[in-house]
């Protein structure tokens, strides 16, 4: 089942309900995101695309995964 910039956004704003996000694409299977958020103060990449990730909810796990592919953007703000 496809999934919708709209259903990724609101589980990235659940995940980091005091975040900027951006979210576009609408194919169904491509998206690229942008999360701002102040808990990635003091984390590295990884440790912030890990927490979007499980903000996500499974929706990319394995072969049930709705959403195939998420251009990424993790920053703490400025």
């Amino acid at each position: 089942m496809a999934i919708t910039a709209q259903e990724i956004e609101t589980l990235l704003r659940e995940g980091f309900p005091e975040g900027q996000i951006t979210v576009q694409g609408d194919d169904g299977q491509h998206f690229a995101a942008e999360v701002i958020d102040a808990s990635f103060v003091g984390k590295n990449r990884v440790q912030q695309q890990r927490a979007v990730y499980a903000a996500l909810k499974g929706k990319m796990d394995g072969s049930e995964g709705e959403l195939h592919a998420l251009a990424l953007t993790t920053k703490a703000p400025s």
